[in-house]
């Protein structure tokens, strides 16, 4: 009945509105649902945001207020992380832990597009709610979305917690597993991919609409057949469903859900619904895609002509050391800082180094028109070559000509044609020119930053608010010192009180004693010497001592053969690390341990995920993998997920089961007219515990030498004339 009513409501709104007479605009973005994934209203759809995108997903639907973060690595797959409130339950009964907070539940999303849409076919998805995480919101999903005209039509198949009013599970011919669902399982810690209940207990049915209305500025109608089984989800039934819950969630009076969003702009969705047929709910949603080049400012930073070049080429073709004085004039001006350079009869070859662009194709160029706006006609061939930390990267050479004949069109295809790049060994002695550096040579920057802890028994947000110097003092082309200092601003830390309950050493889980000490002061975040090294051809090392991170100090080093031509790189890295003090200035406490770990990496060249293995033996004295895998877009946002698993325990480990968390580098760039080498990072994880933990030593080799393999550099051609 209710189901015949809701496509008798669609269907004559649709017909009302004639696509041809009428605009809809900001509608090229779908919208988010209450449960922090795109679709309806309560329900989801299969519908996904563009790949590349990130979004932050806020409502509020009682009993419960949910933050989700969003990211759609790929065009069809979006996982999300959710930050519940539950409001009728506490946190604890144990006031002097856990005051009158309300309890939080942490968990994973994760939804897949199996079909996608065509004229005549819907776009089909299969979801996963709360995948690795109390279970509290488990479900499982078979959706399919059309659009017809102005109205995307949605109807769907729900397991668990989507499967009210539901109807004998189809599945159970396969196996008789699915016949029943157990949730209760109470053997393990949490945290865990529970996949023997997947798809299993009785199936729902849902089904909605979302409606763009015409010429009201974007605003658009949704509607929903409601099947989320409320007797399910969370603690429904009060101190009977969980021994904290403190009152019954309220059911509902009906399964029709409506409502509206409204689009301030592209990216910020303003969303009000009334559910369950007695609740309003509201909330609002903030996106935006960084798969694009450029996602959102256009660049105003074009390369710098030389000025009176045409004079310089006079000037130049007097002698060689003009034209190396005049690159060293007009390169360095450009954050291309000139090392070294020579003339070998007719091609000038030069060295550089950078830390402005991320893309090396495009600061390559921006040096070959420097060298051919000042260089004299007998030069016909330019090699550029790059280096980091005093290692060679790589080296390019391509024929003026060449280079000169396809700038203006910017054809970069052309002109890489019959280039060449190849990988760089540096000697500087075979360079005749080789500019003296002072050294050392600091740089530096005062930037605020943030510390912060979310979740927690004490509270749901703790924040430090501090002002840091950091910076390099560069002692030699591969030697230098990176630190980091910080003073404490203003923070909400005095109510921190969590005490670490791992039976494991306590190698994170102190995190609280760490915050509270550091509060108001003077600290080191890290204070670190290192030294670079190339041995040989492809085979790079690094060695270190100091205070590398800020709960442990140490000496150890790494080293990583990484083939230029080749989509893989082996490491392996070996320290002695001794835990920090909790004030973080020099001091240290008793723990103290060796820890060392084999790293594999392969980067897959069509969609530039790369999956990163790392195993070994951990902080806590625990052997184990850690698996990443990451993608990385042409804007140079990063998106990834990790897990680990070790020989410890479920008990031992705690809470969590194991460890696992995602993140994404968002490049500051995207927000300004320049361009810039920064990323913001934000990484999430449902708990911090001890096991698993990885010593986070700055400028680690990877980093270091992404311009050493050429699948980073030629993925980025077509920035060659930027």
């Amino acid at each position: 009945m209710h189901i015949k009513l809701l496509f008798t409501l669609l269907f004559s709104v649709s017909l009302s509105a004639g696509i041809n007479d009428y605009i809809y605009p900001k509608s090229e973005y779908p919208s988010f649902s209450n449960s922090g994934t795109i679709g309806l209203i309560q329900m989801p759809s299969a519908r996904m945001m563009p790949s590349g995108s990130v979004a932050f997903s806020w409502s509020d639907s009682d009993p419960y207020q949910r933050g989700s973060l969003i990211a759609t690595p790929f065009s069809w797959g979006e996982a999300s992380y959710q930050y519940t409130d539950v409001n009728n339950a506490f946190y604890s009964l144990t006031p002097e832990f856990s005051g009158d907070q309300t309890y939080k539940d942490k968990s994973f999303d994760a939804k897949f597009l199996i079909h996608q849409e065509s004229s005549l076919l819907p776009a089909i998805a299969v979801g996963f709610r709360d995948l690795a995480g109390t279970g509290v919101f488990s479900s499982e999903y078979l959706v399919a979305s059309k659009r017809i005209n102005n109205v995307d039509l949605t109807m769907g198949l729900g397991w668990g917690a989507y499967s009210d009013h539901g109807f004998r599970n189809p599945l159970i011919d396969l196996d008789d597993q699915f016949a029943y669902r157990d949730v209760s399982d109470n053997t393990t810690q949490g945290g865990e991919f529970s996949t023997g209940y997947w798809f299993s207990g009785k199936v729902g049915v849902f089904a909605g609409a979302e409606v763009f209305l015409p010429n009201l500025k974007g605003l658009r109608f949704k509607i929903e057949y409601d099947s989320t089984d409320y007797e399910f989800e969370g603690f429904p039934n009060g101190r009977e469903s969980f021994y904290f819950a403190f009152e019954n969630v309220r059911q509902p009076a009906s399964k029709i859900n409506f409502g509206f969003v409204y689009p301030l702009n592209k990216r910020l969705h303003l969303k009000l619904n009334y559910i369950k047929g007695h609740t309003l709910s509201f909330g609002f949603s903030l996106h935006g895609n960084f798969g694009k080049k450029q996602p959102f400012i256009k660049k105003n930073d074009p390369p710098k002509p030389v000025k009176d070049s045409d004079v310089f080429k006079i000037v130049t073709a007097e002698s060689d050391l003009q034209l190396y004085k005049a690159s060293l004039l007009h390169l360095n001006p450009r954050s291309m800082p000139l090392q070294t350079a020579t003339v070998e009869d007719d091609k000038y070859k030069i060295v550089f180094s950078q830390s402005k662009h991320m893309s090396w194709p495009r600061v390559t160029g921006r040096a070959l028109r420097v060298l051919d706006q000042i260089a004299p006609q007998k030069i016909k061939k330019f090699e550029v070559a790059n280096v980091n930390g005093g290692l060679g990267m790589y080296k390019f050479t391509i024929d003026r000509e060449t280079f000169s004949k396809y700038q203006e069109e910017k054809i970069y295809n052309l002109a890489v044609k019959d280039a060449k790049l190849e990988s760089y060994e540096y000697s500087p002695e075979e360079y005749e020119f080789r500019p003296k550096v002072k050294l050392p040579d600091l740089f530096w920057q005062v930037v605020p930053t943030v510390t912060q802890q979310l979740g927690g028994p004490d509270g749901f947000f703790f924040g430090n608010l501090r002002l840091a110097f950091k910076g390099e003092l560069a002692l030699q082309n591969n030697l230098s010192v990176k630190f980091e200092f910080s003073q404490g601003l203003i923070d909400n830390f005095d109510e921190l009180k969590l005490e670490s309950d791992s039976v494991l050493p306590h190698v994170r889980t102190d995190v609280v004693r760490y915050l509270k000490a550091t509060r108001n002061n003077l600290i080191v975040s890290y204070l670190q010497l290192d030294r670079f090294f190339k041995p040989r051809k492809d085979i790079y090392a690094k060695a270190t001592i100091g205070l590398v991170e800020n709960m442990f100090g140490g000496i150890g080093g790494e080293v990583l053969y990484r083939p230029f031509s080749k989509n893989y790189a082996i490491g392996a890295e070996l320290w002695h690390a001794k835990q920090r003090d909790y004030d973080m200035r020099l001091n240290f406490r008793d723990y103290q341990t060796n820890t060392g770990l084999i790293n594999f990496y392969y980067k897959e060249p069509r969609t530039n995920v790369l999956i990163a293995i790392r195993g070994g033996r951990f902080l806590a004295e625990d052997s184990g993998f850690n698996f990443d895998f990451s993608r990385r877009f042409k804007s140079g946002l990063k998106l990834g997920i990790f897990f680990s698993r070790t020989d410890i325990s479920e008990y031992e480990f705690g809470e969590g089961s194991f460890d696992k968390g995602f993140y994404f580098f968002i490049p500051i760039e995207s927000f300004f007219e320049n361009y810039s080498k920064g990323t913001a990072g934000i990484g999430l994880k449902p708990l911090t515990r001890d096991g698993a933990a990885m010593l986070r030593h700055t400028h680690g080799l990877y980093g270091v030498t992404e311009q050493g393999q050429s699948i980073n550099i030629t993925r980025d051609w077509d920035d060659l004339y930027d």
